[in-house]
């Protein structure tokens, strides 16, 4: 029998908004990556484009390796710069299993990191809404 898997969806992610209007934006995410549904982005000083937020500042990315947003719609930019929807900031609350972090985030502290980073902005992860 085939086992089917189906892709997470914005209700994995986001478990309470109170106002879509006032909490989510369009930005420009940077060119070379494809980004998920739940991908925690940092804003690049310079430029105002967002990426993945790493662990500690990348030369050329100052300020994304602080977490501003997280990303409610996959979006494929490795081919150049495109825009998408993020949740900025609160009262939201997200799923920490659904967020998605850069390669450089992976210790549980660095985890912790971002999620107090996010919290700042009033985008809560939490392990059940």
């Amino acid at each position: 029998m085939t086992t089917l898997t189906m892709s997470p969806t914005l209700g994995d992610l986001l478990k309470f908004e109170l106002n879509g209007s006032y909490s989510r934006e369009t930005v420009t995410l940077k060119s070379g990556t494809s980004y998920a549904l739940g991908s925690v982005l940092g804003k690049i000083t310079t430029s105002g484009k967002y990426r993945l937020s790493p662990v500690a500042e990348v030369t050329g990315d100052e300020g994304a390796e602080t977490a501003v947003a997280v990303l409610i719609g996959a979006v494929d930019a490795t081919g150049g710069d495109k825009t998408g929807l993020v949740v900025a900031r609160g009262p939201v609350i997200v799923s920490k299993a659904a967020l998605v972090f850069d390669g450089s985030v992976d210790l549980t502290a660095e985890k912790t990191t971002k999620h107090a980073q996010l919290s700042a902005v009033g985008i809560v992860p939490r392990d059940a809404a």
